[in-house]
């Protein structure tokens, strides 16, 4: 019972801590010790000594002008961020601010430099007993003494104000392009991906009239691999190791399309990391994939598909090289349709890996190559 009798107890304290929260919050109550710090720190550096500005603050009758500073700044300075900037700053109206500005500057400071007359009327002395200058030397308070300090309080409100606006802004904007990124690679992947499958399924259907038994092993192979990229294309990254055997098994189902005894086909992966490395999924693929896709076919000519894949603690590096031939198809045609993947897998490396990467595509009349080098960033 008393357990419970604590418990409620405890919970009532934190609500009205949390109602406390939210009422500071909603009224900017927590700006008031910051400023009374401002303009006490100004105030010890003016006189000396914590104790002396204690001493000053409760015992001197000059202290009264004070206050004046402190009520009539912050007026000017929450009028300046709460009104002015809203009304005139954000809707473009920068010479009305302006002049605004410099009204409530200059309002404000009268109303200060009324407070140096308040505190000779409320201590009886006059104004050069209290500050040493005779009333006809209002200009000197006015000018020398209190608008420099109201235009640093305004300065220094209005810049907290704009930099908090534009840290807002900047995060709200970073926000906003990663999401816009996140975006723009799911749409590439979802180009690639059907790319893939389709000249896959094409090569298992080629097979099926040839060797049906090879058909079906293919086919499986084909199931490990898409069950693969199933689950990993939403990843953002996957080990290397992985990709590797990933590419290994594509290489061998897309070369079961090949004429072998007129195509040199060679690929050799050099896997000489030490420590473990991730990549971003199949980002190889389709450089793989246009290889195997564009490769020329022609009897009577040199056909070859070349690949070299080599990665190290520092960096990857990928070399393809093939023959190309029309094959049935004009040149325009073969560029277009190689051209969406490379398009696309040259757009995730900008988004992936922006200052780590870099990509040498040569398009010449009898052969095309590639060599792509990534260097692992760094976690």
């Amino acid at each position: 019972m008393a357990k419970r009798i604590t418990c409620t107890i405890i919970a009532q304290i934190l609500m009205k801590i949390s109602s406390l929260k939210d009422f500071i919050l909603k009224y900017k109550l927590y700006h008031i010790p910051f400023w009374m710090c401002y303009h006490l720190v100004w105030l010890t550096i003016n006189i000396g000594s914590l104790s002396e500005v204690y001493d000053y603050l409760r015992f001197s009758d000059s202290s009264p002008k004070f206050y004046f500073y402190v009520v009539f700044q912050l007026i000017g300075v929450y009028f300046n961020l709460y009104y002015l900037i809203p009304k005139l700053l954000y809707v473009g109206r920068y010479f009305s601010y302006v002049l605004a500005v410099l009204g409530t500057i200059l309002l404000c400071n009268a109303f200060i430099t009324s407070g140096y007359f308040f505190a000779t009327l409320t201590s009886g002395k006059t104004l050069f007993e209290l500050f040493g200058v005779y009333p006809n030397e209002v200009f000197k308070i006015y000018f020398v003494w209190a608008l420099p300090s109201t235009v640093a309080s305004m300065t220094l409100g209005m810049s907290i104000k704009l930099g908090k606006n534009w840290l807002q802004t900047e995060k709200k904007r970073l926000r906003l392009e990663k999401e816009n990124l996140e975006t723009e690679l799911k749409y590439l992947k979802s180009q690639i991906n059907p790319h893939f499958l389709f000249n896959t399924i094409n090569s298992i259907f080629a097979l099926i009239h040839i060797n049906p038994d090879r058909a079906s092993e293919s086919l499986a192979n084909f199931s490990d691999m898409l069950r693969y990229q199933l689950y990993k294309s939403e990843d953002e990254t996957i080990a290397l190791e992985k990709e590797l055997n990933f590419i290994e098994n594509f290489i061998d189902l897309e070369k079961l399309r090949l004429d072998h005894g007129h195509t040199d086909m060679q690929f050799d992966i050099q896997d000489r990391t030490t420590h473990k490395k991730n990549i971003a999924p199949f980002i190889l693929i389709p450089f793989i994939e246009n290889a195997f896709k564009h490769v020329s076919k022609g009897k009577g000519q040199r056909n070859f598909i070349h690949m070299g894949l080599e990665a190290s603690d520092k960096s990857l590096q990928l070399s393809i090289k093939n023959s190309k031939g029309l094959n049935g198809q004009t040149s325009e045609e073969i560029a277009e349709s190689s051209g969406i993947g490379l398009k696309n897998v040259s757009r995730r490396l900008k988004l992936l890996y922006p200052e780590s990467h870099s990509l040498l595509i040569v398009d010449e009349s009898d052969r095309f190559s590639i060599l792509l080098k990534l260097e692992w960033q760094k976690n």
